[in-house]
């Protein structure tokens, strides 16, 4: 009777074995292949020489130049206490256009100003306000600008209070 008991525990501790030891070189793989393609990735052996691929593309760059927009705030209306938008921005352009861009600066302005107080405070409250009028900014700035060379609109302030 004992060895028969012996013998189902052996086969037993068998079955048992047979179904960890696969699983553990599995894991063991698996640890050993993820901390290889972490190394190959951060070290950059893998994707080439992206670092010097930027710096050149950095030094073909077109040069750009800023022009700072007056701080604007808007009283906002609606329901409950007055709220306030203050905007703060500057406009990327080429540098010979810099000059040309500060003499329409009340016009710049003035469209802005219009823009944002027929903005309603919903509006701005939405988490994508900030991409949409950004656009919608940028497109009143060039056509107010005419033929001047307005790249880009950088918001550096946008507090609703």
């Amino acid at each position: 009777m004992s060895d028969e008991s012996g013998f189902e525990n052996s086969e037993t501790d068998r079955k048992k074995t047979g179904i960890v030891m696969p699983l553990l070189i599995g894991l063991v793989l698996a640890a050993g292949l993820g901390a290889g393609g972490f190394y190959v990735t951060y070290s950059g052996m893998l994707g080439g020489n992206s670092g010097e691929a930027d710096a050149a593309a950095l030094h073909g760059a077109p040069p750009v130049a800023f022009v700072p927009i007056d701080p604007i705030l808007v009283s906002l209306a609606g329901s409950g206490s007055p709220r306030h938008l203050r905007f703060r921005a500057q406009i990327e352009t080429s540098p010979g256009q810099q000059d040309a861009i500060v003499a329409i600066m009340p016009r710049i302005l003035d469209v802005l100003n219009s823009y944002l107080r027929a903005v309603s405070t919903e509006d701005l409250e939405r988490e994508t306000a900030l991409i949409r009028l950004r656009a919608q900014m940028l497109r009143r700035i060039q056509l107010v600008s005419g033929d001047r060379e307005v790249r880009d609109l950088l918001v550096t302030e946008f507090v609703l209070n």
